[in-house]
């Protein structure tokens, strides 16, 4: 940093009147402030570093106060940077300006191999620190261990499953994927069993592995209940808001089984509960079905939540999230963004691999590709059906991904362009029974399916979402007096 750059940065802080992810604020007027490691700390384990700025008090709405000597203050805060394990090594810059001396402190990222840094005499575990807006915090030991993981390439995926052995598993499943393993390798054909189960992940150490748990496992869930996919659909945009009958939730499932099973009852429960209006082609009069969501899109985001979630011990007690909201699903699965890769690099660039084995079974078995076309496979869906872009968050131990339908509130069921054009078929006779308004209640009795909230989601939502049925108070539509009529043509 220049001068120039200091002098910018300190009115761009006057200005705001804060600090910020990347920006802390020391006023040192009387003397170097205490307890800098944890912010050189957060500072070094974020992939952008950080800056201390000293010589404005922020209590006093970052008045100029200066720096009692420039010179004494950096030779301090090397001493600060000299104990953190990896040594830090900052960049200062001096300002003069109205008879004040300014100083800042350039923190640089630590390489992820080298991360957590932490404070020496504290240790790694209650030393580390991470940069959360305008704060540090303390690292959580799972965050803590996932950044050890990466440093010392633990494979959790191929760990002992505990109190696992071969009668837990179908072997008819091992030896179809031993089959195919070995059809192409004569080395690996002419070992023994026990070497196959050893070099295949399926055995370590002659343990079973958590990869045959999950891939071939009878009921892996027997003894890891948590490695599961709780599927949840919410009446609204936001968790907690009850339905018209005064539900949370319109449907809720806990998904079980290995893990192509998982996937497979995921997008059995994602068909299930959104909409999907009908089209009809004018030229050849075929109708054309239009899901809420491209299931291409949705699988591939279920499929990498759940070959890319952490199996370690520190997340083996929490389950892969799915979530329906009116409008949009989201996916959450434990462990956040696995190695160097960062968030503007999915699928421009080859990522480490968190579970290696595991991927490379599921390649076998012809579940996944293992080409990383998975995020440019959800982008190009998305794009395709006119939907908005889908939304990756690497949050604190957590990766976060976000499909929006195009509705805001509304009860549609796909994109603007796709609703224009939709003529839904009218199954039940909806839009005769319709020409009297009716009441939620009224229209469940008439369809007479025991699921009241599946029959409205399949038969009323896709004719309100095209116009063919409208609501009498549109703004309020989960209001008891609502009713819905027919639009006459």
């Amino acid at each position: 940093m220049v001068e120039k750059e200091l002098r910018d940065l300190i009115e761009s802080i006057r200005i705001r009147g804060c600090e910020g992810q990347t920006i802390e604020v020391k006023a040192a007027r009387q003397g170097c402030p205490e307890r800098l490691y944890d912010t050189i700390s957060a500072f070094s384990n974020q992939n952008s570093g950080g800056i201390f700025v000293f010589g404005l008090e922020e209590k006093n709405g970052f008045a100029k106060v200066g720096v009692y000597d420039a010179q004494d203050l950096e030779r301090k805060v090397m001493e600060y940077c000299d104990q953190m394990t990896p040594i830090v090594r900052p960049q200062f810059t001096e300002v003069d300006e109205d008879g004040l001396t300014f100083v800042s402190a350039e923190i640089p990222p630590v390489d992820i191999a080298e991360r957590p840094c932490f404070k020496t005499a504290k240790g790694r575990l209650h030393g580390s620190y991470i940069r959360i807006g305008d704060g540090d915090k303390p690292m959580t030991e799972y965050e803590v261990y996932s950044y050890e993981a990466f440093r010392k390439k633990y494979q959790d995926d191929i760990r002992p499953a505990e109190r696992v052995s071969f009668q837990s598993l179908d072997m008819s499943k091992v030896k179809t994927y031993l089959e195919r393993k070995t059809c192409a390798r004569p080395n690996l054909a002419g070992m023994s069993e026990a070497q196959q189960y050893e070099l295949t992940g399926i055995t370590r150490d002659g343990k079973i592995t958590m990869a045959a748990l999950l891939l071939f496992g009878l009921y892996p869930q027997a003894f890891y209940p948590q490695l599961s996919i709780i599927a949840t659909c919410v009446p609204a945009e936001q968790m907690g808001v009850l339905d018209a009958e005064g539900n949370r939730f319109s449907d809720t499932k806990r998904i079980e089984g290995t893990l192509p099973d998982m996937l497979e009852g995921a997008l059995t429960f994602v068909r299930a509960n959104m909409r999907t209006a009908t089209r009809i082609d004018k030229e050849t009069g075929e109708r054309i079905d239009i899901p809420q969501y491209p299931m291409d899109a949705a699988r591939e985001a279920i499929l990498n939540a759940l070959v890319h979630r952490d199996y370690s011990l520190h997340t083996e007690g929490m389950p892969i999230q799915l979530v329906m909201y009116s409008n949009r699903i989201e996916i959450t699965n434990p462990g956040g963004l696995y190695g160097r890769l960062t968030l503007d690099q999915l699928g421009n660039a080859q990522p480490d691999t968190r579970n290696p084995v595991l991927v490379t079974v599921m390649e076998t078995l012809g579940e996944t590709e293992n080409r990383y076309s998975g995020i440019p496979t959800i982008r190009f869906a998305m794009k395709n059906r006119n939907l908005p872009e889908p939304v990756f968050a690497d949050r604190r131990s957590e990766f976060v991904v976000t499909l929006y339908n195009g509705e805001h509130g509304a009860a549609g069921s796909v994109g603007d362009e796709d609703v224009k054009q939709a003529n839904v078929q009218d199954e039940k006779g909806l839009l005769k029974f319709c020409r009297t308004p009716r009441s939620r209640s009224e229209i469940i009795a008439y369809l007479n399916i025991a699921s009241g909230q599946y029959a409205l989601r399949r038969y009323l939502d896709p004719l309100v979402a095209c116009g063919a049925i409208r609501m009498t108070l549109p703004d309020k539509p989960r209001s008891s007096k609502q009713r819905y009529v027919a639009v006459e043509e």
